[in-house]
């Protein structure tokens, strides 16, 4: 199979989908690899070592697009819908339930695209989401901390505070991966933390886990409204697998807030969790006030590591990648967590998360699988 790696073009990205150690892998598997001019600088590889290891460098998007399988970060932008077509396998993260367009595109186009964010495991885990989450989760402290100096407009707050003088209140809205990640940066830094959750086994775990040192909430509209009022920074995690994130915050709930807080929407590439986030920001211009409260609701918190970020992502994303291109579509139909990443095939939205979220119709994967032709996808 002839894999290739554009280089992503979301602004501020400097992470890439294949390191030059992943071509050396997909090159032993007996596979060609194709990577766009300057496609790893942002995360420290130069053109010479994917050359090195085998790859050839392509000077334009759309010869690298002409592959087999296009391996990416991000969603596409609207720029490259023109390189979709029907037999290509596109692996990336995708987001749909919040992208109708781009839904509809992947739909009409009839290409196959398997969604890191989608695979999941039998025990419910998400295992090419999990290493972006942890990252996504500590940056949102990271940045939280840095808005509330008043330099930025914050409130001129310690996230710790110092001896005699209290530390920020930190509330943190959903407990999972990105969730835990941001109570154990907040804690490191000595801030106060709620984490709010809608799991009572869940809480026990953290409870566990950060040995009381954090308090944790059930998620009820009345917890919410009563914990952000008192915050200094509130970090939105709600994560639900393939759909739009629920506004869990409203309006209400933020215009009570007091004025110079932050919050830090890490769902916003799913809809966003906290209805004040109206839209996506970048790195380059991260943050809007509304009613006195900065908003810091970038879509790709991690391409602002990318070197760590993209090791981490191509450490749970290879053994995917040498499946799909040692396989092609059979690699799916005897695999049901890539079952779970399709999103789209030949014309056909699989999933049902999606569909609900754009309304475009939803066609079950299992009845798909015994009826469809997938010889155009085999290695």
């Amino acid at each position: 199979m002839k894999i290739g790696v554009p280089k992503e073009i979301k602004q501020s990205e400097g992470r890439v989908a294949l390191t030059p150690a992943g071509v050396t892998m997909l090159k032993a598997a007996g596979h060609e690899v194709v990577v766009e001019t300057n496609a790893g600088e942002g995360s420290g590889f130069l053109d010479a070592d994917y050359v090195r290891e085998g790859a050839l460098i392509m000077d334009s998007p759309q010869e690298v697009w002409a592959a087999d399988m296009v391996m990416k970060v991000k969603e596409p932008l609207k720029e490259e819908f023109k390189y979709f077509r029907e037999g290509l396998m596109l692996f990336t993260y995708l987001h749909l339930a919040a992208a109708p367009e781009l839904t509809k595109a992947l739909v009409d186009s009839g290409v196959t695209s398997i969604a890191y964010e989608t695979i999941q495991l039998p025990n419910g885990s998400l295992p090419l989401l999990v290493p972006m989450s942890e990252v996504a989760g500590r940056m949102a402290v990271q940045v939280g901390a840095q808005f509330l100096e008043s330099f930025y407009g914050g409130r001129g707050v310690l996230l710790g505070g110092v001896p005699g003088v209290p530390p920020a209140e930190v509330v943190v809205i959903g407990g999972g991966i990105v969730g835990t990640n941001a109570a154990r940066m907040a804690l490191g830094l000595g801030a106060n933390v709620i984490i709010i959750e809608r799991s009572a086994e869940r809480m026990r775990y953290l409870d566990e886990v950060f040995e009381s040192r954090i308090r944790t909430l059930m998620s009820s509209p009345l917890h919410i409204a009563d914990a952000v009022s008192h915050a200094d920074l509130v970090i939105g995690a709600v994560l639900i697998p393939g759909a739009k994130a629920p506004h869990l915050v409203t309006e209400e709930m933020v215009q009570r807030m007091k004025k110079g807080s932050v919050i830090v929407d890490v769902a916003v590439d799913q809809g966003g969790s906290i209805a004040t986030v109206d839209r996506p920001t970048t790195h380059s211009d991260p943050v809007y006030v509304k009613h006195g409260v900065i908003h810091y609701a970038v879509a790709n918190i991690p391409g602002a590591v990318p070197r760590t970020s993209t090791f981490a992502l191509t450490n749970v994303t290879m053994p995917y990648a040498l499946e799909l291109a040692n396989s092609g579509w059979e690699a799916i139909r005897r695999s049901a967590p890539l079952q779970k990443g399709v999103n789209t095939h030949a014309g056909k939205l699989l999933n049902e998360a999606v569909a609900s979220a754009t309304g475009i119709p939803y066609t079950e994967i299992d009845k798909w699988l015994d009826s469809i032709s997938y010889d155009r996808l085999d290695p």
